[in-house]
């Protein structure tokens, strides 16, 4: 009887269900920062508390059961063996009342045949306390079991012990056999003392792990405030150079890598201001340099231009008086001063688009009567078939969408042929007009460049009769009207220049009556000349 076998589990733990969590998308880092943080302190609180309770939990359970194992055991040695081999019901109640009053406290039944072969028991708490049914069928059958005896088993009985729980009580039950002959007993011992004492350790270390994952939380918090405060500045910054101010530094303190950051942000930030500030001084001398030349070619030009208008009368004089050996050098002077004299007004016109001093002189026009006049000032009636509805009025500044109609009429009936069809509509309170020729059209590589300056599609004609500015002054007097010109090729044949204008262009200062949309530039005088020159 000195050797003790488990029979069947503790049955105080559950299997915890496993619940599926919807994955977070964490956008800001301060949030990963803390999640992360509260992860790690949850998982070391919660590994480290689990262990602790299990050891502890252990250890108690252990001592108590090897104690109350160790008494009980003692017990039916000393008392339960002293009974004869067929005691009476008064004997067993008697000897189980003893056993019941050791240190331990616990509840002792004791089973035996007497001496008319029929079973009796003796129950330390009288025939209301400790019964046969309160003892596990498997604890019984074990303890009933007559084991063989060989050089491994020396007893054919041995004492067995399980734990179980009634009414969320945990007790340990066991039993034995008196060896030899005699009755067989079974111990109950009540654990609630020890699993309130469980109960207490568990909740103090589930509150220290509350307290672990709040100070983590906190710890989190401060070092990212720490790291992300130096990270937020930059980002301000950034923004703030990437709208133009070009003089923001940040202030660096410390030596560790967000401060070296700080540090290559500033020298970058001050390095992209003095190369901003180069390009913006040496563009600025560009301007200034075309706006002087082109001053400063208009005096000879006036009197070049002069000087040739009267060669040119005297080339269509009737007498003859010029002789027949230099009229083709007067003719090219002529034409070359023509084109020069162009030339200049166009640069004028876009040093004015560069400095922003090109202005709008507004008025309501009727469209139909501006491209007729348009196409009559130029000799254009033949070669130009309109297609535009009288009454069509927008208010715009009627010079600069003659320029507009110049320089695409113009364009058209240089490079595509006549007829040359323009057509006016009215698209969402938009002004949309189309000149379409019917050419070969325009390349493919060359359509995303025909509005830039000094552009010409044919690199062997490079001094062609024109500049290579008219579309992009085009371009740029719709811009300052808050339209837009576009380029494409028509499916039947020949390009198509498409321009948008707002029907109603507001100055600055000036309120658009309710549900008309503001557009245009601020008003003033501008004396450029028209400008007739095709990209």
């Amino acid at each position: 009887m000195t050797q003790r076998h488990h029979q069947g589990g503790d049955r105080g733990w559950t299997a915890a269900r496993k619940g599926v969590l919807s994955r977070l998308r964490f956008t800001s880092l301060r949030l990963r920062l803390v999640v992360v943080f509260g992860l790690v302190a949850l998982t070391a609180a919660v590994s480290a508390s689990g262990i602790a309770y299990w050891l502890n939990r252990e250890a108690v359970l252990t001592r108590t059961q090897d104690a109350v194992l160790r008494d009980f055991e003692q017990e039916m040695q000393n008392r339960a063996g002293a009974l004869p081999e067929r005691p009476t019901q008064d004997e067993l109640q008697h000897t189980a009342g003893q056993m019941a009053g050791s240190d331990q406290r616990f509840s002792v039944l004791l089973v035996a045949s007497n001496a008319d072969g029929r079973t009796v028991y003796g129950s330390s708490g009288g025939l209301s306390g400790f019964s046969l049914r309160d003892v596990p069928v498997s604890l019984r059958t074990a303890v009933n079991k007559t084991q063989k005896v060989d050089g491994e088993v020396k007893h054919p009985h041995h004492l067995y012990w399980q734990r179980v729980v009634d009414h969320d009580t945990p007790y340990l039950v066991a039993g034995t056999r008196v060896i030899g002959g005699g009755p067989t007993g079974y111990m109950l011992k009540s654990l609630e003392p020890e699993a309130k004492d469980l109960n207490s350790l568990a909740w103090s270390l589930g509150i220290a792990t509350g307290l672990a994952l709040i100070g983590s939380a906190l710890l989190a918090q401060a070092a990212a405030t720490t790291v992300l405060k130096p990270v937020q500045r930059l980002g301000t910054a950034a923004r703030r150079l990437g709208e133009g101010k070009l003089d923001t530094r940040l202030r660096v303190s410390g030596t560790d890598e967000l401060a070296d950051l700080s540090r290559t942000f500033n020298k970058a930030a001050e390095a992209l201001e003095k190369r901003v500030a180069d390009m913006a001084a040496r563009d600025e001398a560009s301007r200034r340099f075309v706006a002087d030349m082109s001053h400063e070619l208009r005096t000879p030009l006036t009197a070049i231009t002069a000087v040739t208008e009267v060669l040119e009368e005297e080339l269509e004089a009737e007498t003859g008086s010029m002789d027949p050996m230099i009229e083709p050098a007067v003719r090219l002077v002529v034409s070359e001063t023509r084109r020069l004299n162009d030339l200049v007004e166009n640069l004028m016109e876009v040093t004015r688009f560069d400095a922003g001093t090109a202005r709008l002189v507004l008025d309501d026009v009727d469209i139909a009567d501006q491209i007729t006049a348009c196409i009559d000032a130029r000799a254009w009636l033949d070669a130009v078939e309109l297609d535009a509805e009288r009454g069509i009025h927008a208010r715009l500044d009627p010079r600069r969408l003659d320029v507009i109609l110049a320089n695409l009429i113009g364009n058209a009936l240089k490079h595509g042929g006549s007829p040359v069809r323009v057509s006016v509509r009215v698209e969402d309170d938009s002004l949309v007009i189309e000149v379409q020729d019917h050419g070969p059209g325009i390349p493919e590589d060359v359509l995303p460049h025909v509005f830039d300056r000094f552009f010409k599609a044919s690199a062997s004609r490079p001094r062609s009769e024109g500049s290579g500015l008219g579309l992009s002054i085009a371009l740029e007097n719709a811009h300052i009207h808050g339209g837009e010109i576009t380029a494409a090729n028509s499916p039947d044949s020949g390009a198509v220049f498409t321009l948008r204008l707002p029907r109603h262009t507001y100055a600055p200062g000036e309120q658009p009556a309710e549900g008309e949309p503001e557009h245009g530039d601020d008003t003033g005088q501008d004396r450029g000349e028209d400008s007739k020159e095709d990209a």
